[in-house]
Formats: structure tokens, sequence, C-alpha cells
């Protein structure tokens, strides 16, 4: 058994700051935002970085653009995701829950469906293959997501259910499954990892794409056996089922089908000038 050390989510406190008379603050800088500006950061570089190979089609330019379209659809749809999944509930209860966000609540499901409209959008703005961009994305999200879930775990959020495992934290009085640093690992470290040395060379247009969807949610789905759901909607079906695994289930079908797609058709893939 482990003992949960119970962070401190602030990293940086500020104020109040005396300003022109008025009294601003104090600001707080909290761990959760700050793993956000690590994976936007991390995904910029790493896309910089494939960018440079030889026979890339994609220039530093584009890199940029590219990045600041997906932060947008993160932001957007992660929480008009987690209000449409997850906050009903709130929602209902007042009228101004979605803007709060403060308050907490992005949904990686949303978050995804965002990145997808506005990378597309981006695609079309530049003449590019929708497909291409997307296969272009797929590995980037990975270092992000491992950051995410680590801030969940500074949070003290999204706990596990109740184990007698070596492994499990004591929080509060209760040993519990760390199902964040879970995610972590499979969302983040051997998503990134399969999905880096997978898209290192040419693959068909859509595979990367497809092996990421399938990837991310059989992770999801099988990490929400032991994650506790959240508790505005508790179980939908069966005591087992969750929302996760709801919105999980669909990513590892159409990842599957695209992966089967793409070998079928063969079409090479846009993002390289040349083969490798």
């Amino acid at each position: 058994m482990l003992k949960y050390p119970g962070f401190n989510p602030i990293a940086i406190q500020l104020g109040p700051i005396h300003l022109f008379g008025r009294v601003l603050g104090p600001i707080a800088v909290h761990w959760y935002g700050i793993m956000y500006l690590v994976g936007f950061a991390a995904g910029w570089g790493l896309a910089r970085f494939r960018a440079s190979r030889p026979g890339s089609t994609w220039k530093p330019v584009d890199v940029d653009d590219f990045v600041f379209f997906a932060m947008l659809g993160v932001i957007l749809g992660g929480r008009i995701g987690y209000v449409l999944f997850y906050g009903l509930p709130f929602w209902k209860g007042d009228p101004w829950y979605p803007l709060k966000i403060w308050e907490g609540g992005m949904s990686f499901h949303g978050g995804l469906i965002g990145v997808a409209l506005a990378v597309s959008l981006f695609a079309i703005r530049r003449g590019r293959p929708v497909a291409d961009v997307l296969d272009f994305a797929a590995p980037l999200p990975g270092v992000g997501l491992f950051a995410g879930r680590i801030g969940n775990f500074i949070n003290g959020e999204l706990w596990g259910k109740p184990t007698t495992l070596p492994w499990g934290f004591d929080v509060n009085g209760v040993v519990r499954h760390a199902s964040q640093l879970y995610e972590a690992g499979l969302e983040g470290i051997v998503l990134f990892t399969v999905l880096w040395l997978y898209t290192a060379k040419p693959r068909p247009r859509l595979a990367p794409s497809g092996l990421f969807l399938v990837i991310y949610g059989i992770s999801r789905f099988l990490v929400e056996f032991v994650r506790v759901p959240d508790p505005q909607l508790g179980y939908l079906a069966g005591g087992w089922l969750t929302m996760g695994q709801v919105l999980s289930l669909p990513m590892i079908l159409l990842g599957a089908a695209l992966i089967a797609i793409a070998y079928r058709r063969g079409v090479p893939s846009g993002n390289w000038a040349v083969a490798q």
C-alpha cells in the first residue's frame, strides 16, 4: 500500500497585486493548467521535429498554424463535450455552468471531436486532405494525455475503486486504484510510443488515425472497470457500464474499420513526398 501525498493543486500563487489603485488577485496557477501547457508545447515540438524529417511535406509554418487550430479544438471541444456528456445535471441547475471553466470539467472525447473539426478546417484552408492532417496529428497527443492524467493525480481526482493490491494508494483511509496513473501509462506512454514508432515511416492513409482510436479506446475502456464513475451519472447499466466506456466503444470500432479500409485501399499518405 502506498500513501497518497496530498499534493497542493496550486503550483504558484501571486498576489494580491496592487495596480493603479486596484487590488488584483490573488492569482493561482494550478498544476493542471501547467500540464495543458506541457501537452501543447510537447505536441508543437514533436510536430516540428516530424515536419523536419527528410521527405516530409510539412513546413514549420504549417505546424505553427496547425497547433493553434488544435489548441482551440482541445479547449472548446473538451469543455463543450464535458457539459454535454457529463455535466447536464449541473447545467440544468445553473444556466451559466458551461462558462465556469474555473470549476473544472474537460472531456477527452469532446476534445477529440473538437480537434478533429478544428484540424479539418485547417486542412481545408491549406488545401490538404483531411485524412493526411489527422494522420499527422495521431502521435502528437500522447505526451499531453500523460501530463493531463498526472494533473488529475496531483489534484486528487478521478480515483479508482477500493483495492487490496500492494500498489493501491491510501486516500483518506481507503486504499484505491490510482486509475489516473493507469491512464497516464496506457493513454499516454503506450499510445505515444506505439504511434510515434508506427508513423516514423509512410503508412497507408487513415491507418495512423485508426490505430490512435483503437489504442486509446481500448485503454480507456479497460481502465473504466476500476475507475469510479462520475457521481452525477453513476453506472449507466449493469452496475459496471460507464459513460467513458459508452464513448470509447465507437472509437474502437471506427478505428478498426479505418485500419482495415486503409490497408485494403493502400492509398499512400500525402504527408510524405517520397518513400523511405
